[in-house]
């Protein structure tokens, strides 16, 4: 069955993807940030590095995808930042928070 952080980040992704692709919708970047922020929460402390190292890949490559035909502008737009990229980059401030936190914490 899946657990509350799994629905979180998958609605998260479809969102992202969604209005990327659609170009955003009412509140789209707000709804993105809260569902990025929270899913963040959820990556586990062994899996943060690796979650933001795929962060600072995506926000570097999803503009590059535009060349492919008919479809490129589409996949540009829901990697980009309207979409996954502002979901993960979302993501990435709670997990570096949390990382933060649980270091200085005695």
């Amino acid at each position: 069955s899946m657990d509350t952080g799994k629905i979180i980040k998958l609605v998260g992704v479809l969102v992202a993807l969604i209005g990327g692709v659609i170009g955003g919708f009412p509140y789209s970047a707000v709804v993105i940030a809260l569902l990025g922020a929270v899913g963040g929460y959820f990556v586990a402390a062994d899996d943060r590095m690796r979650f933001l190292v795929a962060t600072i890949a995506l926000t570097a490559v999803a503009g590059s995808l535009d060349s492919i035909p008919a479809v490129g502008p589409y996949i540009t737009a829901a990697l980009g930042s309207g979409g996954l990229t502002a979901l993960f980059q979302a993501g990435a401030i709670t997990a570096i928070v949390l990382g933060t936190v649980e270091a200085v914490r005695p």
